[in-house]
């Protein structure tokens, strides 16, 4: 069975659960071992107390989405959700509407969120949210405040909400989740499957989990259960410290098997802040292309290790080439912080904040040469024009010059631009039409569309000149040929060809 990265966690499931029960008469013994064990508690007596210190900063949260919506009708009557009211007659109620009575008007979700001011700010996930016509937050004792969306961001699963309380709030407070080590306790709250306020432990499984959702994963894995209505609480520390935003979980069947993930508050400050002010995210952008450094790369620039992010390329006077940052070289620090992979620069760009200047320091010709960049403003990329529609999609293909092993091959001209909507960026190279079954390249994860620049440092742009490349790299003994490779978005990355 496959396991499944849940994100969404709106929909409503009941489990029954099995309860089994024993009497013992009161003259039977007891192993003081067993004993022992009975009345030793599961995790750190201290969950107790943290619970009574943050129950009144964990909030439910309730939406309402209008779907069918006609003006004229009248509207039906919305379930009560409280914890008053039996769960079977709100499925009475639903499934009479769905069974032809009155039109179902509103969809119904449920989620969690904790107060970060007393004013009333409230930190929930974007999924919670999104597509929501009406959201209300319930409070531990049991206040219903209508909320109103003031900030989100899809990007790493962050929404902001504003109520207005009649008596100022219980504000969460942060920890560092930079300190976490694997196996500490986490205390995990919220309103999993819409039955209240809840509490599970468990210990921190892993840091910095990239699940590939995101530009920007950086997950805390946690065994705490988190199940579906979990999404948007916190992560607490044993200190009673917010250190995470329950955000997903990996499961063959939708249900918690121990393997949740959080937001760390190290990445969702910084742009809960942003949201707050601008009422959107501004991430910073230095203008690179950037990939993990292969293995025969960093032994060609006499790199130690495979630590740092590899410049692919960089944007035509951005904020990098400005820098004197280029082609080829490895960032291994950025704002004096280090980087060991191309994601965590990605990351660190990112929450940098714009319009300052940050110190890099970059490894070129075998040794740390450091700069200052000045960091830019990241826009939202625009949709890539579609390619041309047409009966005969064959016939909008450019026609190969040319086959390198088991790729048939085009120059980058306006017929191929046109046929695979390449990124104008991408200024030369040629343009891979078809592969073969038998290809080498087809394991390099190689498709149609993709353009090969160049080899080892060295621009083709013909079929003729990659297989002259190639044949000198393979005539020299070379165990591999470095490719740098671009698809038709203008993303880049190096590719190793074995040459034997």
């Amino acid at each position: 069975m496959t396991a499944t990265f849940f994100r969404g966690f709106s929909s409503v499931v009941i489990a029954g659960a099995l309860c089994s029960f024993s009497l013992q008469p009161a003259a039977a013994q007891v192993h003081p071992v067993q004993a022992q064990a009975q009345a030793s508690p599961r995790g750190p007596e201290a969950i107790a107390d943290v619970i009574d210190q943050v129950i009144d900063s964990v909030v439910l949260i309730s939406t309402q989405q209008n779907i069918g919506r006609d003006a004229g009708d009248d509207q039906p009557q919305v379930p009560d959700l409280s914890p008053d009211v039996p769960l079977d007659q709100f499925f009475d109620d639903f499934f009479k509407r769905q069974q032809g009575g009155e039109p179902l008007q509103r969809q119904l979700g449920e989620g969690s969120g904790f107060v970060i001011d007393a004013g009333g700010t409230i930190v929930t996930n974007f999924h919670v949210v999104d597509g929501s016509d009406r959201v209300e937050v319930v409070f531990n004792d049991g206040t219903k405040l209508p909320a109103q969306v003031v900030g989100r961001d899809k990007e790493i699963d962050i929404a902001v909400l504003k109520v207005k309380p009649v008596q100022p709030l219980k504000p969460v407070a942060f920890g560092d989740p930079e300190i976490l080590r694997v196996g500490e306790w986490v205390l995990a709250m919220g309103n999993p499957f819409g039955i209240g306020l809840s509490a599970t432990s468990g210990i921190v499984s892993g840091r910095n989990r990239d699940m590939r959702t995101g530009k920007y994963d950086n997950f805390i894995q946690t065994d705490a259960s988190i199940n579906k209505g979990n999404s948007g609480g916190p992560l607490f520390n044993l200190s009673g410290e917010v250190v995470g935003v329950n955000t997903a979980i990996l499961s063959p069947t939708g249900g918690s098997v121990g393997i949740g993930f959080a937001v760390p508050t190290s990445t969702f400050r910084p742009v809960v802040a942003q949201l707050l002010e601008f009422g959107e995210a501004r991430r910073g952008y230095i203008g690179v292309r950037i990939q993990d450094v292969p293995e025969e790369v960093a032994k060609r620039i006499a790199m130690k290790g495979l630590q740092g992010a590899l410049i692919a390329d960089t944007v035509d006077k951005g904020p990098a080439a400005a820098a004197g940052i280029r082609k080829g070289d490895v960032i291994i620090s950025f704002d004096g912080k280090p980087v060991p992979t191309s994601r965590t620069l990605q990351r660190l760009v990112a929450d940098a904040g714009i319009d300052r200047e940050a110190e890099v320091t970059i490894w070129r010709d075998g040794k740390e040469i450091k700069t200052k960049v000045r960091i830019g403003r990241l826009e939202e990329p625009q949709a890539a024009a579609l390619p041309p529609k047409s009966e005969d999609k064959l016939n909008d293909l450019p026609k190969p010059t040319g086959r390198v092993l088991g790729l048939d091959l085009a120059p980058l001209d306006d017929k191929a631009r046109a046929s695979f909507a390449i990124d104008p960026t991408v200024e030369s190279g040629v343009v891979v039409v078809a592969v073969l079954p038998d290809s080498p390249f087809k394991a390099l994860d190689i498709g149609v569309g993709d353009i090969i620049q160049d080899v080892d440092n060295k621009k083709v742009a013909t079929p003729e000149e990659l297989d002259k490349r190639i044949a000198e790299l393979k005539g020299q003994g070379g165990p591999s040929a470095s490719l740098f490779v671009s698809n038709a978005a203008g993303e880049m990355r190096y590719v190793r060809l074995p040459l034997n």
